[in-house]
């Protein structure tokens, strides 16, 4: 039996969500991807400004005027949540930990592909593969991948974002819309995500709380690795250490960006304590113009 608590913080997410995939995201989601191809519909006879290349010839000299054939979006899509669960993730600094943030951009994820009747699935992973949910429609179904985003208790500690892509690419043969959510302190994961990017319409998400690359000056304090456990006690009312460990954190920044930016993939950047509606929608619009 599932806890009230449990029930009461996932119903929770749902409402906050619909509203928001109702009232904010409404059409954009739709706009973004592209269906699996396009299927006939209709002949209907030729209006001013149809494209003449989609004159149906068969039924024009039958009838002596001009048709012409209709073709609809084949519109079904699979869209896979690939979610970072590390240790990492229960970090934050602003009221909402990056574990809590990830739970309600995946919720609003997952409701925007069924309103689209399009297939949700979840793979969620540490330095393994922790938990997945086959994709499939529903919002009972979306409700699971909701409890699961809140409530897996994850075995492993470390990231490992090579081996998730690569499970992805075993078990998910047909093309897929992926969202791969994670804050990205992973080894090098460069080769998977080219393959990855070849098969799949690929999206990162880069989820980051604002002390990872800021600290305050607020004298000595005790950093801690929760993926390794490592210990560090260092003086921040050092400006050149502040300084320092800014420069590092903006570095591996860039090069997150770069290496996204060469494989033509575009990331979606959200913060802790900060509305993720606005870079979502910015997302949506962009893809829906190149389209």
């Amino acid at each position: 039996m599932i806890p009230t608590e449990i029930i009461r913080k996932v119903r929770r997410i749902q409402i906050l969500t619909a509203a928001l995939v109702n009232d904010v995201l409404a059409g954009q989601y739709h706009s973004a991807f592209k269906g699996r191809g396009m299927e006939f519909q209709e002949v209907r006879e030729y209006q001013p400004g149809d494209d003449v290349r989609s004159i149906e010839w068969n039924v024009t000299a039958r009838v002596g005027r001009p048709f012409v054939k209709n073709f609809r979006e084949e519109r079904e899509l699979t869209v896979i949540l690939l979610v970072d669960v590390s240790a990492s993730q229960e970090f934050g600094t602003r009221d909402q930990l990056k574990s809590e943030l990830v739970a309600e951009l995946g919720a609003t994820l997952a409701f925007s592909a069924i309103s689209n009747n399009d297939k949700v699935g979840l793979i969620m992973f540490t330095d393994r593969i922790e938990r997945v949910v086959p994709a499939r429609k529903g919002k009972r179904h979306v409700l699971r991948v909701v409890r699961e985003l809140l409530y897996h208790r994850p075995a492993g500690r470390r990231t490992d974002v090579a081996a998730a892509l690569e499970y992805l690419s075993r078990v998910q043969t047909r093309r897929a819309v992926v969202f791969l959510i994670s804050d990205f302190q992973a080894p090098d994961f460069s080769r998977a995500l080219r393959i990855v990017r070849h098969r799949h319409d690929l999206i990162p998400v880069s989820v980051r709380d604002p002390r990872e690359s800021a600290l305050p000056p607020v004298r000595y304090i005790e950093l801690l690795d929760p993926e390794t456990g490592r210990q560090m006690l260092v003086d921040t009312a050092s400006a050149a250490f502040r300084a320092r460990f800014a420069a590092l954190a903006d570095e591996r920044r860039r090069g997150l960006l770069q290496q996204f930016r060469r494989l033509g993939v575009d990331m979606i950047d959200v913060v802790t304590g900060e509305s993720f509606v606005e870079p979502v929608r910015r997302f949506f619009r962009m893809r829906g113009a190149r389209r």
